[in-house]
């Protein structure tokens, strides 16, 4: 699911393109609003709140969209747009200007609520890490005051907006916390800086389009931890791991360094002997729970 940083660069884009512009063509390809009809409707606005994208638009409506796992929004010049191209089975969206169109890809929600009813969608979120409402304080309180395991706090949107797994799992890793430990357990100034981590993580991430938490472009390197199982941490050596957080049916992969973040415990290697790679990551087989990988066999003789 893509995170803050790439929901808010996206809104940018969005805005950029259509703000100021009539909609000549507005097709909503989502069964509820099939019979929905905003041409003519000028754009005023188009904000990120979390991982939500709110287009505002002058006849008091919003559309409200969620990229979910697999979603998208791309910006085409309407002047050249195909009609195969507006074929494709995989758009819910389509909001043109007479200079560009907006084409919305497998998104996961589409919803239109007049602007004053913003709140009955976004309303249960916490403060907004990239937005205007940000706020530390707040944000830090939430997570303190959760009695989930600090990983799955950090992911919950109505703690803070705008974190999903891959900047939950650095900011865990860059402070030393554990994922499991409970956040009602941990020092108040150790929450405080884990959240001043993560937005400072994700207010870089959204001035590049290459999420980078290390400073790092080579492949395999951009991350610490985050789709890095069964490789070597770069601060420690140890081999990285994945493990579940919070509780079905929201369960999330995490990714973690044993020794930097201290996971010593039954939950450790529970979670280890269920390990499972993500797509592209390497293979974690024989991978030894005390995070060393076994001596290799010799060659028999003979073969």
């Amino acid at each position: 699911m893509p995170e803050g940083d790439t929901v808010w660069r996206t809104a940018q884009r969005l805005n950029e393109a259509l703000a100021g512009d009539p909609l000549v063509h507005a097709d909503l390809r989502w069964p509820s609003l099939a019979l929905a009809d905003l041409r003519g409707a000028v754009t005023l606005e188009i904000r990120a709140r979390g991982k939500h994208l709110l287009h505002r638009l002058d006849n008091g409506l919003t559309l409200h969209s969620h990229l979910r796992m697999e979603g998208q929004w791309r910006i085409e010049s309407t002047a050249t747009l195909s009609v195969r191209r507006l074929a494709d089975d995989d758009l819910r969206a389509v909001l043109g200007t007479t200079r560009w169109t907006a084409l919305g890809l497998r998104l996961g929600m589409l919803d239109l609520v007049t602007t004053s009813d913003e709140a009955s969608l976004v309303g249960h979120l916490g403060p907004d890490v990239l937005g205007s409402d940000w706020d530390p304080v707040i944000a830090t309180s939430n997570l303190a005051a959760s009695a989930s395991m600090i990983g799955a706090a950090l992911l919950d949107q109505r703690n803070l907006a705008g974190v999903g797994t891959i900047y939950a799992a650095e900011s865990l890793f860059l402070q030393r916390l554990s994922p499991w430990a409970l956040a009602t357990e941990l020092p108040t100034t150790a929450v405080a800086a884990l959240v001043e981590r993560a937005h400072q993580l994700l207010d870089i991430g959204r001035r590049n389009p290459l999420q980078s938490t290390t400073g790092r472009t080579r492949r395999g390197e951009t991350t610490f931890v985050h789709g890095r199982s069964g490789r070597p941490c770069l601060r420690c050596g140890t081999i990285i791991r994945l493990g579940m957080v919070g509780t079905a049916p929201q369960e999330r992969a995490m990714f973690y360094c044993p020794t930097c973040q201290g996971v010593r415990s039954v939950q450790d290697v529970r979670t280890f002997q269920a390990d499972r790679s993500l797509p592209g990551d390497r293979s974690v087989q024989g991978v030894r729970t005390d995070g060393r990988r076994p001596p290799r066999p010799s060659p028999s003789r003979g073969r």
